[in-house]
């Protein structure tokens, strides 16, 4: 069944809208959803709230009102077909008259699947998997994560020099990038559950690790911090330990206790900050699924690496991964990037553990 130019628009506004609702609806999947009018034109759109508030697809329809009654519904994750905190959004889409459902990515648990079935059943039209590998690396990343992995979705920032630098030698450089990309970090804290630092970097930076508006204010829903100390070395005066945010102090042993741990916690979204070593930990575990580096054009020769050993003694054995952005941020440079090559967990090293230097 083909797929009109509007249609083609709103996926692209639901993926958009999903990604707004990042940060605050764990364990529940990030989801937007666009109301189409029979006309074409945008009737209602939404995102999904915080757990126990209305789905994506429910608030686009009550923006939409009447205009749903034979039109289109487009949402990242096909709609659910059972009953939680709420009900189905599957009946609720037909109660509301929708004649077609276009869907990037299929309902993948079998607890709330059964949408698209139902809404066929009921005689609408049902389009699953368009753009489904965009919605995927998109705001349901994290979500899709813990449904096949069992694990919260890891986001590996990091600011360097171009020669791969995180502070001068002297430890005098605290800010690599400009403010511009500092604000960035903020963005990216928020729309994550938590974000993690080990003992080390807590130790040399004292980060508070909150999130703050342009205005420098905490915002009023923070990441849960944690830092991983499993020698008990983070002072009671850590500003981590403040009472701006909610604080973890994990004695996880290795990325895999941690993640369990994290998860067990519901998040689903992990924004790792930790220095070289926690970094090299994540990474020679295969257990980073997006890395954030913000590049700043100037050379230091000496200083901390961006990450430390990772046992690698071949370019044949180096880890490798796949642009996916680059944005401009003042004088630094945004790049994402996805892994095309990880060690996973076959090659594993011991060592200091996830809570060394930064």
């Amino acid at each position: 069944m083909s797929v009109g130019p509007l249609e083609l628009r709103a996926m692209a506004r639901a993926r958009a809208l999903g990604a707004t609702a990042l940060g605050t609806t764990s364990p529940n999947p990030a989801v937007g959803a666009v109301v189409l009018a029979p006309d074409g034109t945008v009737a209602g759109e939404g995102a999904t709230a915080p757990p126990g508030g209305p789905h994506a697809e429910v608030a686009a329809l009550a923006q939409a009102g009447e205009r749903a009654r034979g039109g289109t519904a487009v949402v990242t994750l096909e709609p659910c077909a059972h009953t939680g905190r709420t009900g189905p959004c599957a009946d609720a889409l037909l109660a509301a008259g929708i004649a077609r459902v276009v869907v990037a990515v299929p309902e993948p648990t079998e607890l709330a699947g059964g949408g698209a079935a139902r809404l066929r059943a009921a005689g609408v039209d049902v389009v699953l998997g368009f753009q489904q590998e965009a919605a995927e690396r998109g705001a349901l990343a994290g979500w899709l994560t813990g449904v096949r992995e069992h694990r919260p979705y890891v986001i590996w920032k990091v600011a360097a020099t171009l020669d791969g630098r995180v502070a001068a030698a002297d430890g005098s450089s605290r800010w690599v990038t400009g403010p511009e990309a500092r604000a960035e970090v903020h963005r990216l804290r928020a729309g994550c559950d938590a974000v993690v630092v080990g003992s080390g970097t807590a130790l040399t930076d004292d980060p508070q690790l909150t999130v703050r508006d342009a205005d420098g204010r905490d915002a009023a829903r923070q990441p849960l911090r944690v830092v991983v100390d499993r020698r008990g070395r983070l002072p009671a005066g850590a500003r981590v330990l403040d009472d701006a945010a909610p604080t973890l102090v994990s004695r996880a042993t290795g990325p895999d206790e941690l993640l369990a741990e994290l998860f067990a916690r519901d998040v689903r979204r992990l924004l790792l900050e930790g220095g070289p070593t926690l970094a090299a930990a994540f990474l020679r575990a295969g257990l980073v699924d997006e890395a954030v580096v913000h590049l700043a054009p100037k050379l230091l020769g000496a200083g901390p690496s961006l990450v430390g050993d990772l046992g690698i003694t071949g370019i044949g054995a180096a880890l490798s991964f796949s642009p996916a952005e680059l944005t401009p941020l003042g004088g630094d440079v945004q790049i994402r990037l996805h892994p095309t090559r990880h060690t996973g967990g076959g090659t594993r090293t011991g060592g200091d553990g996830p809570d060394g230097g930064s």
